[in-house]
């Protein structure tokens, strides 16, 4: 048994900063995305899963997760993180189950439509959908935010995986899953990432909606809500000061690795979560979320 408080590195961190969407392996320390830890159990085993964001962070440990429980996976990405979704790549070959990536830009509703297609062109079909792609810049306040800037987060966040969705339902099944990840700022929102956090609350509305939209057909659809997490999104969309002492707001006292939220993800793919559907899964080390 291990004690959750002291499984993985805590704050203070060292000082750290990257341009977006950031490099994995340029993080200090380096974030688990169940690489070495995560034992899948067959509980995905024959689906086929595309996951976008699947290079890094939370998309990293969902891909690596999904593999190990049986499932083929294929993973969207922006084109600059080649290297990093080839790692991921690998790891999900490793499990012994196919991979496909699928390099290029969630906003725009062309692509969103073609990694669907190929997705079922070339692993043979679709059940499990995971919207993870995101954008994340900070601000300090309203005036500060570039008009541009604010549709991009949108663009990404919202409008992304609603193209992403909106061309998956030609494919997806009754017993069919579709997955958001929104964010504990959904319903907290944080004004330093305003934008961000409004982009947030849009997905877990959605996915409310959804549940109700989309259960005629047998397709549940649910959203996880992680607090803070290490990623590279933090050393890229934070200041040097706020990445230090990353995570220490929460009763944890640390913030959560990729590799602990995968299992709500497994959770709420799999066929023992048959009844499951327009739920919102808090994964906040403690945070309190009403």
């Amino acid at each position: 048994m291990t004690d959750p408080l002291t499984k993985y590195p805590r704050p203070p961190f060292e000082a750290q900063g990257q341009s977006f969407p950031g490099k994995t392996a340029k993080m200090a320390p380096e974030p688990d995305h169940g690489e070495e830890s995560y034992k899948g159990a067959g509980k995905l085993t024959g689906k086929v899963a595309l996951v976008t964001g699947g290079d890094s962070g939370i998309g990293r440990a969902v891909a690596i997760a999904y593999a190990r429980e049986g499932a083929d996976v294929a993973i969207a990405y922006l084109p600059d993180e080649q290297k990093d979704a080839e790692a991921v790549g690998n790891w999900i070959e490793k499990a012994g189950r196919r991979a496909l990536l699928l390099p290029g830009d969630i906003t725009d509703p062309a692509y969103a439509r073609e990694i669907v297609e190929r997705t079922v062109k070339e692993l043979g079909r679709l059940d499990v959908l995971v919207n993870n792609a995101a954008f994340q810049q900070p601000n300090q306040g309203v005036t500060d935010i570039d008009d541009a800037l604010f549709e991009k987060h949108f663009r990404t966040n919202v409008f992304g995986p609603f193209y992403a969705t909106k061309a998956a339902l030609a494919h997806l099944k009754p017993g069919a899953s579709v997955i958001f990840t929104s964010s504990v700022n959904s319903k907290n929102p944080v004004p330093t990432l305003f934008a961000y956090s409004a982009t947030k609350g849009a997905l877990s509305n959605m996915v409310i909606g959804l549940a109700q939209l989309l259960a005629e057909k047998g397709i549940r659809v649910n959203g996880v809500l992680p607090g803070p997490i290490w990623t590279p999104f933090i050393p890229a969309g934070m200041s040097e000061d706020s990445v230090k002492s990353f995570g220490s707001q929460v009763p944890f006292n640390r913030p959560g690795q990729p590799a602990e939220l995968a299992s709500a993800y497994v959770m709420l793919a799999s066929e023992e979560s048959s009844y499951t559907s327009g739920a919102l899964v808090t994964v906040a080390g403690g945070m309190p979320l009403f």
